[in-house]
């Protein structure tokens, strides 16, 4: 027992639940949908998990921070649309090149973000909700209500969807899943590993004692919007990818279901607590839940939003009461065992 609790922390139990839950709704879908894990329905899954799970990524980077990007969505169509329009005029260009431009153009909407935020000193939800909105009206003004057409776009990018990197049976690891899992590790590992992850988890959990002990809170914010906008930019190329005809209303809503991911994940709305791998779970949770629901007919649209909304109230609620709860009970339990260890025979206890 003592074992388990010094290995066992209350981030890892959400994960194992999670990881839980995902399981259950799946043999419950399974009861109800034919041929539910057929080989298409999962690539289909996977592959929209793979765009969630970017953006997941990018808003966990935001919310440790104490702090929320809302204009995810928006940058993803942005980056989709006029990354799609110049490939369109452009067929010649290299994948990684187009990958670049799209990093770029939504890191320089990250960058507006996280100087408003960081040294504007405007609070994040305030920047973001207006972003959100400014930048889907540039998206509206300047393509003159245009689509993006698949036939004129090169044929590298319409078969990347399809290329898998290997295949067991009839399951396909598409090229795009591997490529959001990159992600997840990469970052994970920042988190873990790196002293920005650090700090990051220290000006979310209280930014005044961050401040006091050195660390460049604005900077930091700075970056974490830098990253987003980045992050975000590369998901707009993958919704191109994925979906060919682009129109002005490209990645409307995904800022939701990032925020769904993220909060049903179990990294801390309020900042300061949270990883990569409960964003991916919940990423995962929330894209099966919708495609599940979208193929089980007894369910109308109106439902599945009102689901993932009952599932990010509970979250919420989950991380300000029962979280916090094990949380305490994981610290007494690790006081307790150090005394004992303390007080073991044959070992010198000193006391003052």
């Amino acid at each position: 027992m003592n074992k388990l609790m010094r290995r066992f922390q209350p981030e890892q139990l959400r994960e194992f639940v999670l990881l839980i839950l995902i399981l259950l709704m799946m043999l419950f879908f399974s009861t109800q949908i034919q041929h539910y894990f057929s080989p298409r329905f999962f690539n289909r899954v996977s592959t929209s998990v793979a765009i969630v799970a970017v953006l997941a990524v990018a808003q966990t980077l935001v919310v440790l921070t104490a702090n929320i990007d809302l204009s995810i969505g928006s940058i993803v169509g942005f980056t989709a649309y006029f990354g799609g329009q110049f490939l369109a005029h452009h067929n010649e260009l290299s994948p990684m090149l187009i990958i670049l431009i799209a990093i770029g153009m939504g890191m320089a909407l990250g960058i507006i973000n996280g100087l408003l935020v960081a040294y504007g000193g405007v609070p994040s939800i305030i920047v973001t909700l207006g972003t959100l909105a400014i930048y889907r009206s540039a998206l509206v003004q300047f393509s003159g209500a245009q689509t993006v057409l698949t036939a004129n776009l090169p044929e590298w990018l319409l078969n990347l969807p399809r290329m898998n990197v290997f295949s067991v049976g009839k399951l396909d690891f598409r090229v795009m899943v591997a490529l959001a899992l990159a992600v997840v590790l990469l970052f994970h590992l920042v988190l873990k590993y790196t002293s920005y992850g650090r700090r990051l988890y220290a000006i979310g959990s209280n930014a005044d004692a961050a401040e006091m002990a050195g660390i460049a809170s604005r900077r930091i914010v700075f970056i974490a919007f830098v990253l987003s906008g980045a992050l975000s930019g590369l998901a707009g190329f993958m919704y191109l990818a994925r979906f060919g005809n682009i129109t002005v209303v490209a990645g409307l809503g995904l800022e939701f279901a990032a925020v769904g991911a993220v909060v049903v994940g179990g990294v801390n709305i309020f900042g300061g607590s949270g990883s990569m791998i409960g964003a991916l779970l919940g990423a995962i949770l929330v894209n099966v839940l919708d495609q599940s629901l979208i193929r089980w007919q007894a369910v109308s649209e109106f439902w599945r939003d009102f689901l993932l909304g009952f599932l990010i109230l509970m979250s919420v609620a989950l991380d300000a009461v029962v979280m916090n709860q094990l949380k305490n009970l994981w610290a007494r339990k690790g006081m307790t065992i150090h005394r004992q260890e303390d007080d073991q025979p044959g070992q010198e206890v000193s006391h003052v």
